[in-house]
C-alpha cells in the first residue's frame, strides 16, 4: 500500500539509524570533516577589504559590483516601544536567495540531503546546512567562482515534487526586508543523485537528534525544516486536531494579526549610514556609543569546499547572547505556545509572530524595569522539570559573526497567563504550522523553535 507523505515523514522521524546512514557514522564523519577543515577567518580593518568601500557621499558600505548586500542606515519611529525613536546601521540585501533541502525515499523512509558547510561567522567552522544555501549573487556566479551544487533541482523544481516553497523573512533587527526562498523538493526514488563530497543523507529522526546538539544545525536548515508540510505535530495519533480544542479560532487569530498590522505604527526610513547618530566608525568597527547592541566589522576568509576559495566582507557582530523561548501549555491534550506579535524595523509587514520571549537581555539593563520583556524571568529561571528543550544555537553565519541565542521550550499551565497581553496569544501548534506555510507570518526565531518542537513530538 502506498503511504501518504505524512505517514512517510512520521516514519522518517522515528528512524534514528537507516541503511543509508548510521547516526554514529554521521557523527564520526562530521568530526573528521571539522578536524580536516582548514578554513580561516581573520578580523581585519575596513580598509583591508577587497572590493568593498564606503561610498563617498552616503558612507554606505557597498560592494564594487553593486550586488551581494550593503550596510546602510535606517531611522525608526515605533511609538509604544521601550525606545520610541532611534537610528542604526542595517544590512540591505534585496535579492532573494535559495535555501533548499533535497528529499529522497530510501526503503520507504524519506532522507534529507544535508551539507557540512563553513560560514565565516560560525564559531566552530562547519555546521549542518541545507543542500543549497545561496544568495542570488552566488548561484548566478557574480563572484566568478564554481557553480552551486544541486541548485538545478530548486531552479527547475517543477520537474520533481515540491513539498514546500515559501518566502520567509530573516532577522528584522539586522536586515531590511530580507527574504529567502525556503524549499523542500523530493526526487523520485529511482532518481540517481550523486552524493558530492561534504554531503550526507539523513532521516528526520537523525536531524531531530542533532537539533539538541549545541551549535550544530544551522539557522537556514532549521528554517527550512520548520516549513515541512507534515510532521509528528500534525499526526492525529499524536494530538487531537479539532479547532474546538484551540484557545482561539483560526479566523480570530488572523483577525488579531491583521488588526495589529493595521493599527501598529512602525515607520522605518532608509538613510545614509553617515546619518546614524550615536554610531561611530573606527578602523575596525562601527559601534554604538553606549557599547550595546551590535557592531559592524570586517573579516578576511579563506575557505575550503566553497565556490570561492577566499574573500572579504563586512559582518554584524552582536554584543551578547540572546534568548528565544516558547512557553508551552496543553488544552485538552492539544499543545499551545504563547506567541507575541513582534514589530521589528526591517520586517516587510509590520509584525510577525515571534517566540514568547525574544531579546538580548544586555540591551535592557539601562532601561527602566517596566521595559524588561514580559515572561523573561519565567523562562530563564524555570526549574529543570519544566524545561523541555534548552540548547544554544547560532544564527546565520554568512552575515552574523558569532551570533548565539539560547533556545528554550518551557512547559507551564495555560492558567499561568489567564489574560493574554494585547500583543500575545495562545496558539495551538497546529495553527502556527499552518501559518508557516505562508510568507511573513512566523519569524525566523519562532521557526527554529518549531523545528525543535518537531523533535520533541518525535
Amino acid at each position: 500500500m502506498v503511504k501518504t507523505l505524512q505517514e512517510r515523514l512520521v516514519r522518517s522521524a522515528a528512524t534514528v539509524d537507516s541503511s543509508v546512514t548510521l547516526l554514529a557514522d554521521f557523527q564520526r564523519w562530521f568530526r573528521e570533516r571539522v578536524d580536516a577543515d582548514e578554513s580561516r577567518v581573520e578580523i581585519i580593518p575596513f580598509e583591508a577589504m577587497r572590493g568593498w568601500a564606503f561610498a563617498p557621499d552616503t558612507h554606505n558600505l557597498v560592494h564594487e559590483t553593486g550586488r551581494f548586500f550593503s550596510v546602510e542606515g535606517i531611522r525608526v519611529r515605533m511609538p509604544g516601544a521601550p525606545v520610541e525613536e532611534w537610528r542604526q546601521p542595517i544590512l540591505h540585501q534585496p535579492e532573494i536567495g535559495i535555501l533548499g533541502i533535497l528529499v529522497k525515499d530510501f526503503d520507504g523512509v524519506p532522507h534529507f540531503l544535508m551539507q557540512a558547510k563553513m560560514e565565516p561567522g560560525n564559531h566552530g567552522g562547519l555546521q549542518l546546512s541545507p543542500t543549497v544555501q545561496a544568495t542570488r549573487s552566488n548561484y548566478t556566479r557574480v563572484h566568478k567562482g564554481r557553480a552551486v551544487p544541486y541548485v538545478e533541482y530548486f531552479q527547475q523544481a517543477e520537474r520533481h515534487r515540491v513539498l514546500a516553497d515559501v518566502r520567509q523573512s530573516e532577522q528584522g533587527s539586522w536586515f531590511f526586508h530580507k527574504r529567502n526562498r525556503n524549499m523542500l523538493v523530493e526526487v523520485a526514488p529511482e532518481t540517481d543523485v550523486e552524493v558530492r563530497d561534504g554531503f550526507r543523507w539523513l532521516t528526520l529522526g537523525q536531524l531531530h537528534h542533532l537539533l539538541a546538539v549545541e551549535d550544530l544545525v544551522n539557522m537556514d536548515a532549521r528554517s527550512v525544516l520548520a516549513c515541512l508540510p507534515h510532521s509528528p505535530l500534525d499526526s492525529e495519533e499524536t494530538f487531537p486536531a479539532l479547532e474546538a480544542h484551540s484557545r482561539h479560532r483560526d479566523a480570530d487569530i488572523l483577525s488579531w494579526i491583521t488588526g495589529l498590522r493595521t493599527e501598529r505604527e512602525v515607520c522605518t526610513e532608509r538613510i545614509p549610514l553617515r546619518e546614524t547618530a550615536g554610531w561611530h566608525r573606527s578602523a575596525h568597527r562601527i559601534s554604538h556609543e553606549s557599547g550595546r547592541f551590535f557592531s559592524v566589522m570586517a573579516v578576511d576568509v579563506t575557505a575550503g569546499g566553497r565556490e570561492v576559495g577566499g574573500w572579504t566582507q563586512p559582518m554584524i557582530e552582536p554584543h551578547g547572547p540572546g534568548v528565544a523561548a516558547f512557553l508551552l501549555a496543553y488544552a485538552d491534550q492539544v499543545p499551545h505556545v504563547l506567541v507575541q506579535a513582534r514589530a521589528e524595523p526591517g520586517y516587510t509587514d509590520v509584525v510577525e509572530l515571534a517566540p514568547t520571549v525574544q531579546c538580548t537581555p544586555r540591551n535592557y539593563t539601562h532601561l527602566p524595569e517596566r521595559a524588561t520583556p514580559p515572561f523573561l524571568r519565567e523562562v530563564v529561571e524555570a526549574t529543570a522539570d519544566r524545561v523541555r528543550f534548552d540548547t544554544v544555537l547560532s544564527e546565520e553565519g554568512g552575515r552574523f559573526f558569532h551570533a548565539f541565542n539560547r533556545y528554550l521550550v518551557v512547559e507551564t499551565e495555560m492558567s499561568a497567563v489567564p489574560e493574554e497581553p494585547s500583543h500575545y496569544r495562545w496558539m495551538a501548534v497546529r495553527q502556527l504550522l499552518d501559518l508557516i506555510r505562508h510568507s511573513h507570518y512566523v519569524n525566523v526565531e519562532a521557526r527554529t523553535l518549531i523545528a525543535c518542537l518537531h523533535s520533541l513530538a518525535a
